[in-house]
């Protein structure tokens, strides 16, 4: 039965895939207004997340904010179906790409490219691989999380790699992530979710400890990669979205792993503060809890 279920959610996205993306953007947000009406575990990690991030906001605002931010996220759940089964043509239209960083003069060389889950990411990290294949010449690496479900995990792989780039699962071998760096190819790494205590500390997240992984800090020291910091913006009027490269940061790595770790979340709180419901606020981003704290879900 679950491969039935599989195979019709693979379908939908195929068939979402070949209509006018304005209209799956449509589609996606009136979904996900509908959705946010029906009481779910979801709905209240959403609001319990950002209860805790924007303490100052009033129940009345925390839910607009919670409806909004289930609005973006199936609307992203339904754009990919164009960015996972689209054409390359529709890629290249709905994803511009602003390249601050010249990561054309970075190849050859160990270098990161570091984000997180805004609504736009798989749009971003799809686009990318397009983008560093007409520059470079390679599409470069992109960490995944692989699924339980063996088909869905089959399709997204072949899905987020279709333009070249190497998928590397975060349960493979760290040699695999080492060799890709020590080639120079650009390594895709989003770095924002709580994946439990392994390589991970304790950093604020919008004033709230969270459990963050280190990885990125690590694999710096360890190879002398550069790190680019990266984000998707979603553009109004159903334009689309673009990709945005800063420049790499400097003086990285600092003093410490967990400096550079603040500095990580740092970032992103920048690039989502302005585009607040556009973060995926769904994952339990505080599912663990430094010592003596409360669970919050």
């Amino acid at each position: 039965m679950s491969r039935i279920f599989t195979w019709l959610g693979i379908g939908l996205l195929t068939v979402l895939g070949k209509l006018p993306y304005p209209f799956v953007a449509r589609f996606g947000e009136g979904l996900g207004g509908l959705l946010y009406r029906i009481p779910s575990g979801r709905r209240e990690v959403v609001r319990a997340n950002l209860r805790l991030c924007f303490p100052e906001k009033s129940e009345a605002e925390i839910d607009e904010m919670s409806r909004e931010t289930f609005r973006h996220i199936f609307r992203s759940f339904a754009e990919r179906g164009i960015f996972w089964t689209g054409s390359e043509a529709q890629m290249r239209r709905w994803v511009q790409i602003d390249d601050q960083a010249n990561l054309v003069a970075l190849d050859g060389k160990p270098h990161i490219l570091v984000t997180m889950h805004l609504s736009g990411v798989e749009a971003g990290a799809i686009r990318l691989t397009i983008h560093l294949r007409d520059h470079v010449g390679r599409s470069g690496a992109s960490l995944y999380t692989k699924q339980k479900n063996a088909l869905f995990d089959d399709f997204l792989k072949h899905a987020r790699g279709r333009f070249g780039a190497n998928m590397i699962s975060r349960n493979d071998s760290a040699r695999d992530i080492l060799r890709c760096l020590k080639k120079g190819e650009a390594l895709q790494l989003i770095a924002d979710m709580d994946f439990g205590e392994r390589d991970s500390e304790f950093v604020p997240f919008f004033g709230v400890e969270a459990l963050t992984l280190t990885s990125v800090s690590r694999l710096a020291r360890l190879t002398g990669a550069k790190v680019v910091p990266i984000y998707t913006e979603m553009l109004p009027d159903y334009k689309g979205y673009v990709l945005h490269i800063l420049p790499a940061w400097e003086d990285y790595p600092g003093d410490s792993v967990t400096d550079d770790t603040r500095r990580m979340n740092a970032f992103f709180e920048d690039a989502i503060r302005p585009r607040v419901t556009e973060y995926y606020w769904v994952h339990k981003r505080f599912k663990h809890r430094p010592p003596g704290e409360a669970e919050i879900y």
